[in-house]
């Protein structure tokens, strides 16, 4: 399964107008779990960080963390990096007429050659690195960007069955991915061996949270390869499933995890 066409849809249909891009944005906050994990780790971080904190968005996408963290912590000065031209361009355009361009900067950036030069307190990196395969360069590139006592967040597929992954003989459910996830023992590794000196890593996805992602995104993404004309039912669909979405989804984000198919990582840049 490919997502980029999907993705390439859903950005064509929701950037005509700034309040469809919100709309698009509050819809990923729901049904996307990883961004329950994500908001919730940014809200705990986030009052720790310098008023006038500076933040990279590394792979931003469409850039919805963005966005919300332009939003709730009003003084950060963000970047927002991706590799899709396209994806910058919208973003740049959507900042610009919702009036916050003065804090928030998309560019166009390979995270595997790509360094600012700046020193960032907070890195995010959401759904990008199980689509690198130089990890270890991208990790040690992310360190020289901390700063001291800043932090890298990361969310990321487990190797506990993320990407759909359950067996030996199972494929990636996301043809873009070039690894199926990490270990906690991996990726703990190869953070420290960049300079990282504090490593924090949990499950996501458990139990809950992988029934909430097949009924609000696995079954969708399926039925939309299938045929573009369930995009007529979709509404339909996620009036049904939701009140299960969310239930599952409120689960996971409260619960502890001995496994789970996601990753929330947190690294520190200490002396």
């Amino acid at each position: 399964m490919h997502y980029d066409p999907i993705k390439e849809l859903l950005g064509r249909l929701f950037n005509r107008h700034p309040l469809l891009r919100r709309l698009f944005y509050r819809l990923l906050d729901i049904l996307l779990l990883r961004s329950w994990h994500v908001r919730k780790t940014l809200r705990r971080i986030g009052p720790s960080l310098p008023p006038k904190a500076k933040i990279l968005d590394a792979g931003m996408g469409f850039g919805q963390y963005s966005w919300w963290m332009a939003r709730r912590f009003r003084s950060w000065k963000i970047t927002a990096a991706d590799i899709k031209s396209e994806q910058v361009t919208d973003c740049n355009n959507f900042f610009r007429k919702t009036g916050v361009a003065d804090r928030v900067k998309a560019l166009e950036a390979d995270l595997v050659t790509w360094n600012s030069g700046d020193q960032y307190d907070l890195i995010l990196c959401v759904d990008v690195m199980e689509h690198i395969e130089e990890d270890r360069t991208v990790f040690s590139n992310f360190r020289s960007m901390t700063a001291t006592d800043g932090y890298l967040v990361i969310s990321t597929p487990s190797d506990q069955g993320g990407s759909d992954v359950h067996s030996d003989g199972d494929t990636s459910f996301i043809g873009e991915h070039v690894r199926d996830g990490y270990g906690i023992e991996d990726i703990t590794e190869k953070l420290k061996t960049a300079g990282y000196g504090e490593v924090t890593a949990y499950y996501t996805y458990g139990i809950p949270g992988s029934r909430a992602w097949r009924l609000s995104m696995k079954y969708p993404v399926m039925m939309l390869s299938a045929s573009k004309l369930f995009f007529i039912l979709l509404p339909f669909y996620y009036l049904a499933v939701m009140p299960f979405v969310l239930v599952f989804n409120i689960d996971d984000l409260y619960g502890t995890h001995e496994k789970g198919t996601g990753l929330l990582v947190i690294a520190r840049a200490t002396l």
